[in-house]
């Protein structure tokens, strides 16, 4: 039977907090949907250009800000928070072999499993089930960065963080290595408080930015961040920022590396998330060597193969251009001189030029 009161909407929040932890979420709270600061900077930033070449990100109108003109009825969105690190070394470690191993393909760690997608997506609906089961039908549907849903700002008014300087959403018991999903719902259901927030003065994740690209607390300009430059951008990746992305062949981890919060990251035992193809410890010449037949069968199920193989070889060879010079680099390089693609060639030209 469907919740009708006060005290029934309030036991119910209880219930889908617990159910949301059977499922795999470590952490599960409820927001009502009032987004009109977060609108006003979303507007601001877009006016800035600094969404890049992101059109999805302007393309939805105030929809993004607004969840009951996305999805008509919406009272509340559950938020849920799910941990993805099944390593967690420590950031300084992590930076110094970045600087150590210059040959060392470094891919963000999200991405080194299979591709979250699904999987939120499935833990969400299997929740949303859950409270049908219990009450009957209701209005709901279930997001994972999948549409135009502002994720952190819904995460932070239900109290499963606050915005850090960097822009992410961070935890004082899990840090920032995690992922997020939402449900936006028609039930009254009960908001939890948002937490205050506990970065102080510190600005390592500004200062640490390869790029520049926090030009201010809680202000990220993204075409210059290099998970845009290596992930979201479809062409040339600027000259200004090729020697800066130094050998992040996929994303970037560097502001959550050096975020002291990080130190209380919670490890993932999800089997999904585990490495893959050797992705934490593979070396740039060996990934530059897969065809676009290979690349397909090791990336099938990877958040990586959306790049497509193009754009993975124009990381790559960015990197190979950063690299410390030796003739397994050189001879990778010169391996693909005459590539099919112009946008290989080009960053395989780049790079040839780096090692003379």
């Amino acid at each position: 039977m469907r919740a009708s009161g006060g005290r029934e909407y309030a036991e119910l929040a209880l219930a889908v907090k617990a159910w949301g932890r059977e499922l795999g979420f470590q952490a599960v709270g409820i927001a009502d949907t009032e987004l009109t600061g977060a609108e006003a900077h979303l507007q601001d930033w877009l006016a800035r250009g600094w969404h890049g070449e992101m059109e999805y990100m302007a393309r939805h109108g105030r929809r993004r800000t607004r969840p009951a003109e996305l999805v008509p009825g919406t009272l509340r969105v559950i938020a849920c928070r799910m941990n993805y690190a099944t390593e967690l070394r420590a950031g300084e470690e992590v930076l110094a072999a970045l600087a150590g191993d210059s040959q060392l393909a470094y891919v963000a760690r999200y991405a080194r499993g299979r591709d979250y997608h699904k999987l939120l997506r499935a833990r969400l609906q299997a929740l949303a089930d859950r409270i049908a089961a219990e009450i009957g039908e209701f209005g709901y549907r279930v997001f994972t960065d999948s549409a135009p849903v502002m994720e952190v700002e819904l995460a932070a008014k239900a109290g499963l963080g606050w915005r850090g300087k960097h822009t992410l959403l961070l935890s004082r018991e899990a840090g920032s290595y995690f992922f997020l999903g939402e449900i936006y719902t028609d039930l009254p259901l009960p908001v939890d408080a948002p937490v205050e927030p506990h970065c102080g003065s510190c600005t390592s994740c500004m200062s640490v930015c390869p790029t520049q690209a926090i030009r201010g607390p809680y202000s990220l300009e993204a075409r210059r961040c290099i998970s845009y430059l290596t992930i979201e951008l479809k062409g040339s990746i600027p000259l200004e920022f090729r020697t800066l992305i130094g050998n992040r062949v996929y994303g970037c981890d560097d502001c959550q590396l050096v975020c002291p919060w990080n130190s209380f990251a919670q490890r993932s035992d999800e089997p999904d998330f585990a490495v893959r193809n050797g992705l934490d410890s593979a070396r740039l010449v060996e990934l530059f060597a897969w065809n676009a037949a290979e690349f397909e069968a090791r990336m099938a199920g990877s958040a990586i193969r959306r790049i497509g193989h193009e754009r993975w070889l124009r990381n790559l060879a960015v990197g190979l251009g950063n690299a410390r010079t030796s003739s397994d680099v050189i001879a990778a390089l010169h391996s693909r001189a005459d590539d099919p693609s112009a946008l290989v060639r080009e960053h395989v030209a780049w790079a040839l030029q780096r090692h003379v």
